[in-house]
């Protein structure tokens, strides 16, 4: 605690000389080295403390400015030391300024009541008329928002989990606001109810009203020039730039938005990019993207998500209101102008093209194309686990995360191939082995769930999955049985037994964190019980399942082999390990082949229309290979290709090791 001291008379002389005033020069207190060099035409009043002055700051162009106070009111504040208070067209009230902080031309800054900072809002996420509604705070991750909003069918678990954010709320608020180190504010307006953590960087904002930016000096917030903020929770890391409206919203670690972008009852999570557009009452999980004017997102679930120009939605049939929601699983994209009438449910690694009004359910079918035409859904079933954009969607995700903070909200799991995905596909493929069944092989065209699948799209799904399964299960077990030299089958079957239980059964996909089932009905019944009772013990559990996501995979994965290879588990021999390798290596070459070919057609001549401005073939074929680059050395085919060579490798590596026992 640091000690202050009360004025000297000479102190007190000079600062009126300077123009300074109080109400009651008693109240002011300072630090022991404090003196009146930097201070002058400031008003006091209520209690105040003030550090010392003796810092420069460095500016943009290289001025320099002393610390200090000048053309300011201040009223029930701390100032730490070395802060530049200069031209408060109004005042600050009730306020902890912390060290070296700049402020510069703005309006006001004030705390008028007792305020939580946004932590304990209500945001009417998915359903605008309420009744999904996800109470805000500091340490909000996707996956307490999830449960929030999607599991109103427990309602001893929603409440018990409201009573702990209003807890953590109650216990966070104040009637006097806070102001971190080393933060700037100029040119900014109206300032009420915001704590701001260190390091924030606050330029030309409009309004921040009734909310908390979570900024740290391991990963700073930046708020730039027009933004409007009200009812709001600001993650560390986040830019929110030029015009940005956003009202009772969740801004997760690390996100971006800018130009003009509008956002009201909505929840991004981690790393998401909002540009241009408008949201509401969206939930809007890690890596949703949206760049563009014409688009608009509304009472959906999404992440991993791409929303392409003129993309909407519907969730309102004009009968009982906008009461309806949807959700695009996982890397789910819309192109131009794609439209669906909610409710629907798009399945995992989608995409969409066209306008959809007969509410699909396609999430036992990830990976799939729905397109439409002539107002009917065609669905593709699978077509997407060849696709190029799938494969670098995959490979950028996790470049792209921008999370500084060593405390991470969220926890993400990028991988496409997972056992949420995989036991989509075994039943997916189940469905469409049922449909040639009762409509018959022969059949041109088969329906499900308000969609049409043709039969050539129906049998080459079967293949994508079958695919895909291979892959997943020989990946599982390659990994399992890596650097290890085995002398019996009894060593091999004794290995693949899995560590624990946990992760039999169904898997979900939390917002971002892939998880068995068994785990989040757990946690949930551990928060009904009362066993975990803060949003701290909320958040290690769901970090506790991320960490342990591969040795529950293996159980799962352990189970699922032995179920589709059809395999006794007291019988496995190294010839059947040797069998699912081969088949392992096939389908991962088969699919990469396949990625290699759908990236061929980015260099074929239709590509190139448009290349050679007023010139010949020839011309137009170099101009393109000056800007994109021949197909051989592109970087992305170059991998695909190094790919196919490193698990053919790494195939044929686990196979010699268990050829002495074939």
């Amino acid at each position: 605690m640091r000690n202050y001291r009360a004025l000297t008379q000479e102190e007190i002389g000079r600062l009126e000389a300077q123009a300074c005033t109080a109400a009651d020069w008693n109240d002011v207190q300072v630090a022991e080295a404090f003196t009146p060099d930097y201070v002058h035409h400031t008003r006091f009043s209520g209690k105040i403390r003030l550090g010392v002055f003796e810092g420069e700051f460095r500016l943009a162009g290289g001025v320099c400015k002393h610390a200090g106070l000048s053309y300011a009111a201040l009223h029930n504040v701390t100032v730490g030391d070395n802060c530049f208070i200069e031209n408060v067209k109004n005042y600050i009230a009730n306020y902890e300024i912390g060290e070296s902080v700049f402020i510069e031309n703005v309006d006001i800054i004030l705390v008028d009541k007792k305020s939580r900072f946004g932590n304990g809002v209500e945001v009417s996420v998915l359903n605008e008329t309420g009744g999904r509604e996800v109470m805000i705070h500091d340490r909000l991750s996707a996956h307490q928002a999830y449960i929030m909003a999607l599991y109103r069918h427990r309602p001893l678990l929603i409440g018990r989990m409201k009573a702990l954010i209003e807890a953590y709320a109650e216990a966070h608020a104040s009637e006097t606001g806070s102001i971190g180190n080393r933060v700037s504010i100029v040119n900014s307006g109206y300032i009420k109810n915001v704590r701001i953590g260190d390091c924030c960087e606050i330029e030309g904002a409009g309004r921040l009203k009734n909310g908390t930016v979570n900024s740290n000096a391991s990963d700073p917030v930046h708020i730039g020039y027009g933004v409007v903020c009200d009812d709001f929770i600001i993650s560390s890391g986040a830019h929110i730039e030029d015009g940005t409206m956003i009202t009772r919203c969740f801004v997760g670690q690390a996100c971006r938005m800018g130009h003009n972008y509008s956002a009201s009852d909505s929840l991004f999570f981690s790393n998401c990019q909002e540009e241009n557009g408008e949201a509401c009452a969206i939930f809007a999980g890690p890596f949703t993207v949206t760049h563009h004017k014409s688009t608009l997102l509304i009472a959906g679930m999404f992440s991993f998500m791409n929303a392409g120009s003129g993309s909407n939605q519907s969730n309102h049939m004009y009968k009982l209101g906008p009461i309806h929601q949807g959700a695009m699983e996982r890397g789910a994209k819309t192109t131009s102008d794609s439209y669906i009438l909610w409710p629907a449910r798009i399945g995992a690694f989608s995409l969409v093209m066209g306008r959809h009004v007969n509410h699909p359910d396609t999430s036992d079918l990830p990976f799939s194309y729905l397109i439409e035409d002539k107002n009917t859904t065609y669905l593709a079933p699978g077509v997407n686990l060849r696709s190029v954009g799938t494969i670098r969607d995959a490979q950028k995700w996790p470049k792209r995360d921008l999370r500084k903070d060593p405390l991470r909200l969220d926890q993400i799991n990028y991988n496409l191939l997972s056992p949420y995905t995989i036991q989509k596909m075994m039943k997916g493929r189940e469905i469409l082995k049922e449909l040639a069944r009762v409509s018959g092989e022969t059949s041109e065209t088969y329906s499900y769930q308000s969609a049409k699948i043709k039969n050539s799209a129906l049998n080459k799904g079967i293949r994508f999955y079958e695919t895909a399964i291979h892959k997943f299960l020989g990946n599982s077990v390659i990994k399992r049985l890596e650097k290890i030299r085995f002398q019996s089958d009894e060593e091999i079957r004794k290995r693949l037994l899995p560590d624990t239980p946990v992760g039999s059964g169904e898997w979900v996909d939390i917002s971002g964190l892939i998880a068995p089932k068994s785990e989040i009905e757990r946690l949930m019944s551990d928060i009904e019980t009362g066993a975990l009772s803060t949003v701290d013990q909320i958040h290690d559990r769901f970090a506790d399942m991320h960490a342990h996501y591969y040795t529950y995979e293996w159980t799962w994965a352990y189970e699922k082999m032995l179920e589709f290879y059809r395999l006794d588990a007291e019988r496995i021999t190294a010839s059947d390990i040797c069998a699912i390798v081969r088949q392992w290596q096939e389908a991962v070459v088969g699919l990469d082949r396949l990625v290699y070919e759908d990236a061929k057609k980015e260099f074929s001549l239709t590509s190139m229309t448009g290349f050679g401005a007023d010139g010949s073939k020839a011309e137009q074929k170099l101009d393109f290979e000056q800007v994109r680059g021949v197909f051989e050395s592109n970087p992305f085919v170059t991998a695909v290709l190094e790919h196919i060579k490193v698990k053919t490798e790494l195939g044929n590596e686990l196979l010699d090791r268990l050829s002495g026992l074939v």
